[in-house]
């Protein structure tokens, strides 16, 4: 599979004419695992006071109004983004809309979160179990991969596996930025379940259901309008491929050290390569 050539840009005032609206992911594009990259604040603002709409994109099991809220206290001044969209959003709207056609009691929960963060079943008719031997459906919404081995998520997974209890996955990213660095995400603790014979429902990018929550919201314009912009390529920019948009990938974040001649292996694996590549973001 060939590829168009990637525009080399230096920052975003050179292509925001081209687009109405822009999705942004969060971390390794606005921030990392210690918080906001220098100068990402002031260009979210820049963006906005041209005219954009603009929606913040991501692989978050929490819900939106908490990642909201995180971000402002960054530093990132409210009013500078419409929406702050997330996976575990998505994944409640869901999560409620089925359990409100539901004809069966509570259904029990096996919740895998961050800082035992309850968040995302927070509201909802269902009850939490820590073990899988009685979980009617597993909830992968963060990953503590910098706290705990793979094999303390297989030991606590396996019994739900084994019993074919089904799984959603709302925070789909195989890596993670945290503090220290890199480490395992929820979307690779989802690949073990698969790996234990169980079976992953995905929400988030590069998945189509997230894709169709922020373009509703933005009312169906037209996709050639509408950019994305993210540090993965298997998440962000195979994700706007797949919906049909254009997509901008910067080159901080998880590939920060990436080669390009290992973009572009990652280009034909994940079938999609961005329209721009831009070194920050920066206006």
């Amino acid at each position: 599979m060939t590829f168009a050539q990637a525009t080399a840009i230096e920052g975003l005032g050179e292509i925001a004419d081209r687009y109405d609206a822009f999705l942004i992911d969060q971390f390794g594009v606005l921030r990392d695992g210690r918080g906001p990259y220098p100068g990402a604040a002031e260009t979210l603002v820049q963006l906005k006071d041209a005219g954009k709409r603009i929606i913040i994109l991501s692989n978050s099991g929490k819900r939106s109004a908490e990642n909201d809220r995180r971000l402002a206290d960054l530093g990132f001044v409210s009013g500078s983004w419409d929406w702050f969209l997330t996976s575990g959003e998505v994944a409640w709207q869901i999560l409620k809309r089925e359990g409100e056609g539901a004809s069966s009691g509570t259904r029990k929960c096996l919740l895998v979160s961050r800082d035992d963060d309850q968040s995302p079943i927070a509201g909802l008719d269902l009850e939490r179990t820590k073990s899988g031997t009685d979980a009617d459906f597993v909830l992968l919404a963060a990953s503590e991969g910098d706290v705990y081995p793979l094999s303390h998520y297989e030991a606590l997974l396996a019994p739900a596996a084994a019993r074919g209890v089904p799984c959603l996955c709302t925070n789909p990213d195989k890596v993670m930025l945290t503090k220290e660095g890199t480490a395992f995400g929820a979307g690779r603790i989802a690949e073990l379940y698969d790996e234990l014979g169980g079976t992953v429902r995905w929400i988030g990018k590069p998945f189509a259901d997230i894709y169709a929550s922020a373009l509703e919201f933005l009312g169906q314009p037209e996709l050639t309008r509408v950019c994305a912009i993210g540090d993965s390529i298997e998440h962000d920019i195979a994700g706007a491929a797949n919906a049909g948009l254009h997509s901008v990938l910067v080159t901080t974040g998880i590939l920060e050290n990436a080669s390009g001649e290992e973009r572009r292996k990652l280009f034909a694996e994940h079938g999609a390569s961005p329209d721009f590549i831009l070194p920050k973001f920066i206006w």
